[in-house]
């Protein structure tokens, strides 16, 4: 079964009230994982093709075609890793 760090290369920028924080990931398992996100997350805009702005479960982030994506007020590192889980596997 997958786990997050077969998608996750790696997060930067701290969780917080207001603070974003950058997913980034593999570069091997970048499409797979856009694709289960997209599904599973709400298309609110899409930006030239390469930015996706999206919402998931009252949460709202962007994800780009290079395989970043940012998460707006995650509070904790759990609460990031439960996101991620839900949205990835």
């Amino acid at each position: 079964m997958a786990t997050l760090e077969d998608y996750v290369a790696r997060v930067e920028g701290t969780c917080g009230a207001e603070k974003d924080v950058i997913v980034v990931l593999k570069y091997e398992k970048k499409d797979e994982a856009m694709a289960n996100i997209l599904k599973r997350a709400t298309l609110t805009n899409k930006i030239a093709g390469i930015i996706f702005e999206l919402t998931f479960e009252n949460f709202s982030f962007r994800l780009y075609s290079s395989g970043k994506a940012i998460f707006r007020s995650v509070k904790n590192r759990e609460e990031l890793n439960a996101l991620l889980s839900k949205l990835l596997l």
